[in-house]
């Protein structure tokens, strides 16, 4: 109400201003009707008539009235150039700076809640670069003032930067005008002052705060590279570290456009995904399903099958796979390519130098003009007492350790709620072992809707696994108990303590990004929980570039291939030009049954960041070719703003949601509206007609009712 009331109270003093006429003291005849009075005033009280002007130019602007252009040539007609640039430049600063907070007062709060996501990316621009940008306006004339003040206001700048770079910008402007009125008598128009020859300097004068930035990235690149001797000459143009996803897209980007490149890799070429992530987990998540799928025969008409199952056979697949996608990404295909593979393990020497040790010892010294760290994760693990010491498994070392087994362990416990635990924790239930899931938060998915973790909650139970949330892991123990060692975890859930009992433990609580042991410290190279890298994934150092998971903010493999793109092209070709990394459309998918499919904002999200939104649901057990495979459960929600057909997200729990994803994915990333999708013809029967439907039920929620029961009126009419 405080709000309303000063707004009420502001129009009311523009609306008056108006209504006595004083648009009409505020022109070119006004000012030279009244110079006589005015100058009488100023020879019988200067200082007098000094404050009093200051006041109303202070007004005026406040209230972004027009006339600030004649009232500072009044300024230099009563003043004299001096004292009118010194009154007009600290009163029209003052105006700006109190029609800022009027505006930030009234309206930015309202409009960082409506559009706040939309505005992300330009609030961290104005945050970071905004004196640039308010200089750039201030110096070209031709953008309303008034504009800026108040557009100004609605972004996160601080009051007193708008107040100095305001006073600085509007400076040579003020000189003009200011000075064209200590000749106020030869002005015929405002015209004659804002000339084309003008305004096109004061344009080029705004390109200034642009190179000032460049030319202090310059120096701040100076800086950085002061202690180190720069090459004379370099033996690559890039030198890649780690041949993950990020570290392969790199290395053939830059072998495609004829660089000379290096990719470096300690351990296994393909990183985590081919090795220990995306490939063996989905292998041994499609062995359980059909093994699902053998004891579900009854639905199918079939008599219903106890498999049976061979944990070596299981493992011996999941490595036969791995092998089969192996050439991919191997050593000999990319030498073939022209990428120069180099087996071992590289350290960052100086900006421009790696040493690269191989596995028997021999060391390589390359000097490069850029360098990209893909150094990708690695399994984290709490610190919880005696979990090291009870041979905890990772999604890392599983493999290998079951591999080598022909039994499976009767009792797993696995650690963590989140898209890898409860992967692992389906997989291995449907495979026969007696499953217990711990997770600390009160429901599993933490990332996504709690419908949509219900949902998978349910279907874990189905399969077998016993699902615990709020149970806090405590602590690791064992016991000797008939010859035999025990172990258990010791977890906390409702202010009680509990024992589990298992065999194996899997730690599945996430990875963390490999920040140490290849020179980023030496370096002074920053690192949180990533590497710290700008817009265009450069380090401190600007020629090394970080993507991937090692660079965040995302860890998937299609993220990193994404990532690669940018920082392969921004080092060979950033000179030219650098491009920012997009990820304004981001899916991503878990593999459990049902799975779960996302892209872009969920309802949680959404309501987090205060993005209005409206959900349209459809219900994947009424589909046709749901129901024919006898798979029919789950549902696609669409969230769009109030009104419109776009898309803001899409979350699909069901089968296949993996694949029914892309359509949606496409839609968003070229701006493609519900409406479209539902104009698009998609073959009968199939999965993906979900889609369709998805948008049909955003269409038959905003049917014009009104309209079809005249529609109804005509027809019946027509027939008599």
């Amino acid at each position: 109400m405080k709000k309303i009331a000063i707004a009420a109270l502001l129009i009311a003093l523009v609306v008056l201003f108006v209504a006595l006429g004083g648009r009409d003291y505020l022109t070119l005849e006004g000012i030279r009707s009244s110079l006589a009075t005015l100058e009488a005033w100023r020879d019988d009280s200067f200082v007098g008539l000094a404050i009093l002007f200051f006041f109303v130019y202070v007004v005026a602007t406040a209230l972004s009235l027009p006339g600030a252009a004649v009232l500072t040539l009044a300024g230099g007609a009563l003043f004299g150039l001096l004292w009118g640039l010194v009154i007009v430049s600290f009163a029209s600063s003052i105006g700006a700076t109190a029609a800022f907070f009027v505006s930030r007062y009234l309206l930015h709060d309202w409009v960082q809640a409506k559009f706040g996501a939309r505005l992300r990316a330009i609030n961290k621009g104005i945050e970071r670069d905004g004196a640039f940008y308010l200089l750039s306006l201030r110096l070209v004339p031709a953008v309303p003032f008034f504009i800026i003040n108040l557009v100004m206001g609605l972004t996160p700048i601080r009051g007193w930067t708008f107040y100095w770079v305001s006073q600085v910008g509007m400076l040579a402007g003020t000189f003009v005008y200011v000075n064209a009125g200590t000749q106020l008598a030869q002005v015929s128009s405002l015209g004659e002052i804002a000339s084309f020859e003008l305004l096109a300097s004061f344009t080029l004068l705004g390109i200034f705060p642009l190179i000032a930035k460049f030319v202090l990235a310059r120096l701040q690149a100076m800086r950085v590279y002061k202690k180190w001797p720069r090459p004379k000459k370099f033996d690559r143009n890039l030198v890649v570290i780690g041949a993950g996803a990020a570290g392969l897209v790199s290395a053939l980007i830059a072998a495609t456009v004829r660089a000379k490149v290096t990719l470096v890799e300690s351990h296994k070429m393909g990183g985590d995904c081919l090795n220990y992530g995306c490939v063996p987990s989905k292998a041994l998540i499609k062995s359980a399903r059909v093994a699902e799928t053998m004891r579900r025969a009854k639905s199918y008409g079939l008599q219903a099958q106890t498999p049976q199952l061979s944990f070596r056979k299981i493992f011996e697949r999941v490595q036969a796979v791995v092998k089969a996608i192996e050439p991919h990404d191997s050593v000999e295909r990319y030498r073939g390519m022209g990428v120069d593979v180099q087996l071992g393990h590289a350290q960052l020497v100086d900006p421009w130098t790696v040493a690269i040790t191989d596995h028997e010892g021999q060391q390589q010294i390359l000097t490069t003009r850029s360098i990209i760290i893909a150094a990708g994760a690695e399994p984290l693990l709490p610190p919880i007492p005696g979990l090291v010491e009870a041979g905890v498994l990772t999604s890392d070392s599983l493999w290998q350790t079951f591999a080598e087994r022909d039994e499976m362990p009767e009792r797993l416990l696995v650690l963590g709620g989140g898209p890898i635990g409860c992967e692992l924790a389906q997989a291995f239930a449907r495979l026969g072992v007696a499953v217990t899931q711990v997770e600390m938060a009160e429901r599993l998915l933490l990332k996504e809707d709690a419908d949509v973790a219900t949902l998978v909650a349910t279907h874990l139970k189905e399969s077998g696994v016993k699902v615990l949330t709020g149970h806090k892991a405590i602590a690791v123990e064992s016991d000797e108990a008939g010859g035999q060692r025990q172990k258990f975890l010791v977890a906390e859930a409702a202010g009680e303590r509990v024992r589990l009992g298992f065999d194996e433990i899997i730690c599945a609580l996430g990875r963390a990004p490999r920040l140490t042991g290849y020179g980023l410290e030496a370096l002074g190279i920053a690192t949180q929980q990533t590497v710290t890298t700008n817009e265009y994934l450069q380090t401190l150092y600007p020629n090394i570039y970080a993507a991937g998971d090692v660079a965040g903010p995302y860890q998937f493999t299609h993220t990193a291939a994404h990532q690669a793109w940018y920082a392969s092209v921004n080092a060979l070709f950033g000179q030219f030009k650098k491009f920012k990394a997009d990820y304004r459309v981001i899916p991503w998918v878990t593999y459990t049954d049902p799975e779960v499919a996302r892209v872009g904002l969920n309802e949680q999200e959404a309501e987090a960041q205060g993005v209005a939104f409206e959900v349209s649901r459809y219900g994947i057990d009424d589909l046709d070719r749901a129901i024919t495979e006898s798979d029919n459960y789950g549902f696609i929600k669409v969230l769009t703003p109030p009104g419109r057909d776009k898309i803001l997200g899409v979350t699909i729990v069901g089968p296949h949601a993996g694949e029914l994803i892309a359509e949606f994915i496409l839609a968003m990333r070229w701006g493609l509206g519900l409406n479209k999708i539902l104009a698009t013809i998609h073959p009968y029967p199939t999965w993906n007609e979900a889609n369709k439907y998805a948008a049909g039920e955003w269409k038959k929620a905003r049917a014009p009712k009104k309209l079809l029961r005249w529609v109804a009126r005509y027809h019946q009419w027509r027939r008599g």
